[in-house]
C-alpha cells in the first residue's frame, strides 16, 4: 500500500517540522509514505474565503491521482479511536487497496469540489488544532495504528 498525505503550505516551525519527519521516517517501516505539499497561495489578503477555497481546491484535485481513494482530515468527520483507525487501514490493505490519499486543507476548509471527490472524512478531534500542528498528530496515529496492526508495544492500553 502507498499512502501520500496532500498538504496546503508548508510547516514553518522547526520543532513541527522535526516532530513530523521522525514519524516520516517511522513510517517508512511499515508502509510506502509519500508527502505532497502544495504551495499556499499568495495575494488573498482581498480574496474571499470561497475564492481561496476554490484555488485551493483546484491544487487539491490535480495533487490526487483519479485512482486513489482520498479522506479528507475535516473537523465535520469520524472520530475513530487510534484502534477504529488501525482497523480501516487494515482493511483497506486486506481488500487491495493499493493508494491511499489523506488531505489537510486550507485554513477555510474544503471546497465543495474537493468533498464531491473525497471518499470520507477524518477528524482527529472535538478540539481544535493549528493546521501545522494537525500534521504532527496525523502521522503520530497513523504511525501508531502500523504498530497495532503489527502487534508492537507502542500502544498501550
Amino acid at each position: 500500500m502507498k499512502i501520500t498525505l496532500v498538504m496546503v503550505g508548508k510547516t514553518e516551525k522547526r520543532y513541527l517540522v522535526e516532530a513530523f519527519d521522525e514519524y516520516v521516517k517511522r513510517l517508512s517501516r511499515y508502509v510506502r509514505f509519500d508527502v505532497r505539499v502544495l504551495p499556499d497561495l499568495r495575494n488573498t489578503k482581498s480574496m474571499p474565503m470561497e475564492q481561496q477555497m476554490q484555488k485551493e481546491g483546484v491544487s487539491i484535485l490535480a495533487a490526487v491521482a483519479e485512482a486513489q481513494e482520498v479522506v479528507l482530515l475535516d473537523e465535520h468527520g469520524s472520530m475513530p479511536t487510534s484502534r477504529e483507525l488501525a482497523a480501516s487501514i487494515e482493511r483497506r490493505m486486506v481488500h487491495g487497496q493499493r493508494d491511499l490519499a489523506f488531505v489537510i486543507g486550507g485554513p477555510y476548509g474544503f471546497s465543495s469540489d474537493v468533498r464531491q471527490r473525497a471518499n470520507g472524512q477524518l477528524s482527529l478531534s472535538k478540539l481544535t488544532f493549528s493546521h501545522q500542528m494537525v500534521r504532527v498528530i496525523f502521522v503520530e496515529q497513523l504511525y501508531r495504528a502500523f504498530t497495532i496492526i503489527e502487534g508492537e508495544p507502542y500502544h498501550h492500553e
